[in-house]
């Protein structure tokens, strides 16, 4: 039997599966754990017009999030590492078994591609890099100012890569370095030994357990999805293996038609069966508004976004500058179980401000006075978060 999902009931699923239906309270060290091992991962980003990413994204949820908080749980605590979804994202250490995975089929790829970009001696610098790390201790690119080769830096390679960076991310993305911390944005590279607690590095999952926590932990985290989805969540396995996944798993799983936003097509997905009771009792999100990052993992699947929510996003910061439609980092506005509009701000720090450059409501979404109000408090409470005092609002904010 079908299980028919309406578009408010759908939303309402994802936001609450997204950790932003969840009662505000204040958030705790415990709590800041609970609530990304619940989303699974958060993004992390190098931008910070206002907050960097993944700061906004937990801040969102809960505006009592304590950045050092997070330190301590990546730093010291060891219950947190960062790694690769989609992009890099900070993860729950109990994942990092799975990651096993990640590392071994990273190792079959990268070498030979990015062996390209350093045609002399990219052997070289990777055992170069790995030994100066276990010898010294944690490292940054920069830490390497006297190349092994040629005895001066060359120039830099893909990203402005230099030829120790490479070695640092291909030891990285293959599991024999992990990040110790960052200082400013920069990492520090350590051994995984030295990172990761002993019995998360010591967990070992066979190949089939692996794809299976993939599917099934996606599938919990989004609470319904097409394979293709389930597969995009964690990007750890192909949308190959997420579709065998489904077809062997067909006892565990009942078929859902959730139905679009604004009359939109209804999208066949998959749940674990027996969904419908628990979805009725998962809360409805509050209905304040709330400015989110553009990176935010509610919006990170921007074709599921468009369905469910009517709302086309797309980041323009590498789209030329008269090309961009909005802007070059414009913020959504989330309003209760609906996606209201966009922002386009920065924190000026040394004014002490958070500039407001312009607003743009969606179709059939009424500036009024009270979603101003509700929108200008929202502005006051991220400005101190960003570390700012005040908001101000720039001639033709409002597209006059």
């Amino acid at each position: 039997m079908t299980l028919h999902l309406s578009n408010e009931d759908a939303r309402r699923v994802f936001l609450a599966r997204q950790g932003l239906s969840r009662p505000r309270g204040a958030l705790s060290k415990a709590g800041l754990l609970e609530l990304i091992h619940a989303i699974g991962f958060v993004q992390v980003d190098s931008i910070s017009t206002v907050e960097r990413a993944h700061h906004h994204i937990l801040f969102a949820r809960n505006p009592s999030y304590k950045r050092e908080h997070l330190t301590a749980l990546l730093e010291k605590d060891g219950a947190l590492f960062e790694h690769w979804t989609h992009d890099a994202a900070i993860i729950p250490c109990a994942f990092f078994p799975y990651w096993k995975h990640r590392f071994a089929r990273a190792r079959e790829t990268l070498a030979t591609r990015w062996r390209s970009w350093h045609e002399n001696g990219f052997e070289t610098y990777v055992d170069h890099v790995l030994e100066r790390v276990r010898r010294e201790g944690p490292l940054m690119a920069r830490d390497f100012e006297q190349d092994p080769v040629a005895g001066k830096r060359p120039p830099g390679g893909w990203w402005n890569w230099h030829p120790e960076k490479t070695a640092l991310e291909y030891h990285w993305r293959t599991g024999a370095l992990a990040i110790a911390g960052r200082e400013g944005f920069q990492k520090r590279y350590d051994l995984t030994e030295r990172v990761i607690p002993a019995p998360q590095l010591a967990g070992e999952v066979t190949g089939e357990a692996f794809v299976d926590w993939a599917c099934t932990s996606a599938l919990e985290r989004l609470g319904f999805a097409t394979s293709g989805e389930i597969a995009a969540f964690w990007n750890l396995v192909s949308p190959e293996e997420a579709k065998r996944w489904v077809e062997a798993n067909r006892d565990r799983l009942e078929p859902v038609l959730v139905a679009g936003a604004e009359g939109g097509k209804p999208r066949a997905s998959y749940a674990f069966a027996g969904s419908a009771a628990l979805f009725d009792s998962l809360p409805a999100p509050p209905s304040r508004l709330r400015v989110l990052s553009p990176f935010d993992p509610l919006l990170r699947d921007r074709a599921r976004a468009e369905r469910l929510f009517g709302f086309s996003y797309r980041i323009e910061v590498f789209v030329p500058a008269e090309k961009r439609v909005y802007g070059y980092y414009v913020f959504p506005i989330l309003e209760g179980d609906r996606m209201i509009g966009r922002i386009d701000m920065k924190a000026d720090r040394k004014a002490g401000t958070l500039d407001v450059r312009r607003l743009w409501l969606e179709p059939g979404v009424r500036a009024s006075q009270g979603r101003l109000d509700a929108l200008d408090a929202e502005l006051a409470r991220l400005g101190r978060f960003a570390g700012v005092e005040r908001t101000v609002y720039l001639d033709g904010w409002r597209g006059d």
